[in-house]
């Protein structure tokens, strides 16, 4: 991709970004290619991409009581309060 003077130095940044990704970025003044910026060191092929569905899968556990419904005084202590129809509940002897 070629990018002017102007535009090279606004958007450095994005400029090393795109020559780290592998991609061929040329400043050019006027009309003219002045400059070459390319990466150091080629991508890694076998690099993962940043937002990989299921990256997580079998590294995050949890208790299966965080799915248990909230009893009514977790609801008011959490400002839900207004959901509570009638007069609180009890909490149940589940433990």
């Amino acid at each position: 991709m070629a990018y002017t003077v102007h535009q090279a130095k606004t958007h450095f940044s994005r400029l090393l970004k795109e020559a780290e990704a592998g991609k061929e970025v040329v400043v050019m003044r006027g009309k003219k290619p002045v400059a070459k910026i390319v990466a150091i060191e080629p991508p890694a092929e076998d690099a993962l991409p940043f937002r990989l569905i299921g990256a997580y899968r079998g590294k995050i556990h949890f208790d299966d009581s965080a799915f248990d419904p909230l009893t009514d005084e977790q609801l008011v202590e959490y400002g839900f309060d207004a959901l509570l129809e009638g007069d609180l509940v009890p909490p149940s002897d589940k433990e």
